[in-house]
């Protein structure tokens, strides 16, 4: 894969989420909650969710280019969460001495971002367990080529590490599939 086509991907990717991004922090609606960061909130589950539903479906359950993983993966969820601005409305509630608030945020920010992202993550894997049910077993084969084209020196294959990491853009879908 060519290294400017990777860069026009996240480029792309990361112009959609930042404009989602942006649309959803200046709605009336990320008003009504102050003090608290509502938006800013919404926006981390959100893409917690998105990047575990994603994620899941495109390293165990479908053959998608490397391209489109960059896209969404790194360019649109990267651009549309907000965790540096998490961090310093965090800050700025504590700083005006608002520390249950920043508890909160921290608190619900952590917790429901991680339950947003098994919750991605567990419905990706609910949509494989209904097509296998409709597929024969020779479909299912194909991820298998996936995990044969790896890069065995991908730091997120060594010793210890998760076996997929959303930076192996090296894994191309098999041609004759």
């Amino acid at each position: 894969m060519d290294t400017l086509t990777k860069y026009l991907a996240v480029a792309a990717g990361s112009a959609l989420g930042g404009m989602l991004r942006y649309f959803l922090g200046s709605t009336t609606w990320s008003r009504t909650a102050a003090p608290f960061p509502a938006a800013t909130f919404v926006i981390n589950v959100t893409g917690s969710f998105v990047v575990g539903f994603f994620l899941t479906l495109a390293t165990e359950r479908l053959q998608m280019s490397a391209h489109l993983r960059l896209a969404v993966a790194v360019g649109f969820v990267g651009a549309y969460t907000t965790f540096s601005t998490f961090e310093y409305e965090t800050l700025r509630l504590a700083e005006e001495h608002n520390f249950q608030l920043a508890l909160l945020n921290v608190f619900l920010s952590v917790v429901v971002g991680f339950a947003a992202v098994w919750g991605g993550a567990r419905l990706a894997r609910e949509f494989e367990a209904t097509a296998a049910a409709a597929t024969p077993a020779a479909g299912r084969a194909g991820h298998a080529p996936f995990e044969r084209q790896a890069d065995p020196r991908a730091p997120a294959r060594g010793a210890g590490a998760a076996q997929r990491d959303i930076r192996d853009a090296t894994v191309e879908p098999p041609r004759d599939v």
